[in-house]
């Protein structure tokens, strides 16, 4: 269940729109569900305010469909990760509503917010045009999660004068992802520009010496710039999570002054 679906079924249950035991039978499958391939963790958008995940790579488009069945029972919105093309066709066959987004190999079931729901923005950079489906990937979750998401592509450091025209903007963000692969140091860089949190996103993009991503990680980990947090490669997803994690922290009196007077969730 998500935190929409509880108060509506309390505010039900104060207004004896449903019975006790009705009520009951809502919530008994917390805080797991048996699929016996799987067991899900039907509460875990309670505890974090955040859409139902499912890791698609080394699952079956039966066993997929079977997990997303079971969510979207109580759930607004599920997304799907890391979900090749030949796979989103099956799943589609058997869940035709459920939506695919091809470059960033996310599945969506349920509808993307209009709006955006929460104050804060974030900025979702590229290295390079081949680190698009990352960057894509983190700037999805985001926007099924109700944030505002600004992009800026194509601004790596073998060009930096194309990053230095966008500052002025940057400054106006909550948080930064920085998606870079080959040397990794456009996060390093943008991380001593600005003071804002910055997260960085080694990709598999770059030459035989790259490592398949290896490199950017090992860049990033040892970034001259101070703070600067550090996912997994090609983990755009982790890098959604930890912007969303960042802004949850509740401000002091004195941080209230800058806009920043609530957690999001």
């Amino acid at each position: 269940m998500d935190k929409d679906n509880v108060i509506e079924l309390l505010t039900a249950l104060s207004q004896r729109k449903v019975s006790v035991d009705e009520a009951y039978s809502e919530l008994q499958d917390l805080p797991f569900k048996d699929l016996e391939f799987a067991r899900l963790d039907t509460h875990r958008s309670i505890r974090q305010g955040l859409p139902e995940v499912i890791y698609c790579p080394g699952k079956t488009d039966k066993q997929i469909t079977a997990i997303a069945k079971t969510l979207t029972d109580n759930h607004n919105i599920i997304v799907g990760t890391k979900c090749g093309a030949e796979l989103a066709s099956r799943i589609k066959k058997a869940m035709p509503a459920v939506q695919y987004y091809p470059e960033g190999k996310i599945l969506l079931w349920g509808q993307m917010p209009k709006k955006a729901k929460l104050d804060f923005e974030v900025t979702v950079i590229t290295a390079g045009t081949a680190d698009l489906p990352i960057a894509e990937e983190a700037s999805l979750y985001l926007q099924a999660t109700g944030v505002s998401v600004k992009r800026l592509n194509d601004v790596g450091i073998a060009g930096l004068h194309r990053l230095i025209s966008h500052l002025p903007d940057l400054k106006t963000s909550s948080v930064c992802i920085v998606v870079a692969g080959m040397d990794g140091a456009l996060p390093g860089v943008v991380g001593g520009l600005l003071a804002i949190p910055v997260i960085a996103v080694p990709t598999s993009v770059g030459y035989g010496a790259s490592f398949a991503g290896i490199a950017a990680l090992l860049t990033m980990l040892n970034s001259c710039a101070a703070g600067v947090t550090v996912v997994n490669i090609d983990n755009g997803f982790g890098a959604a999570v930890a912007a969303l994690r960042i802004m949850q922290i509740k401000p002091n009196k004195k941080q209230s002054k800058n806009g920043r007077d609530a957690a999001p969730y």
